[in-house]
């Protein structure tokens, strides 16, 4: 499968699906990581979600049994509330995902706080790429590649991987160290999972 050794299954979630989904991926990731040579994260994506509701989503999610917990971002092709990115990088989550137009403020808190932004490969939420290297290079939060998969096309290897993240702004001689922040967020929650 393209060469991955984790996937994470971060389903979109609100109050009203939540204990559903999370439970779900819990149950598919045991099944799967029982000899499987693919380790998969149990998580979720909060999406379209009040920015004050962010933080008790997250911990409920957590509770539930979500290792991986993201906030889908403020990307400019999808009618997110404002202030869901601060809201976000102000929570006990690990990615904040497609963060659209980041502020400063938001990447500052993100890089005090270890939060992971994402550069997409998505289609539509990549548009913000260009900034949020732009903002990474001044405030070194973590800077991960996700794909975003919804079907298995939307897979990539190392190689779109790379042109990816150059073409977002990244220099050559910083490609891997997003590369490495991936796989240190990756083994982090790969530690955290109860085999």
């Amino acid at each position: 499968m393209k060469g991955y050794k984790v996937l994470a299954l971060t389903d979109h979630i609100d109050f009203s699906n939540v204990r559903t989904v999370v439970q779900a991926a819990v149950e598919a990731s045991k099944h799967l990581n029982n000899g499987g040579q693919v380790r998969v994260i149990p998580g979720a994506e909060i999406t379209h979600v009040v920015p004050e509701q962010i933080p008790a989503l997250a911990e409920l999610a957590r509770n539930l049994g979500a290792v991986l917990v993201v906030v889908h971002g403020e990307t400019l092709v999808e009618p997110v509330i404002p202030g869901t990115n601060l809201s976000a990088v102000k929570s006990d989550i690990d990615i904040l995902a497609h963060p659209g137009l980041l502020s400063e403020e938001e990447a500052e808190i993100a890089a005090e706080r270890g939060i992971a932004i994402e550069l997409s490969f998505r289609k539509g939420h990549c548009l913000g790429n260009g900034l949020t290297v732009q903002r990474w290079y001044k405030f070194s939060f973590p800077l991960v590649l996700n794909t975003d998969t919804h079907a298995p096309e939307d897979l990539i290897d190392d190689a779109l991987a790379e042109r990816i993240i150059l073409a977002a702004g990244v220099e050559k001689g910083d490609v891997k160290k997003v590369l490495k922040a991936s796989e240190l967020l990756a083994e982090k929650k790969i530690a955290q999972l109860k085999l």
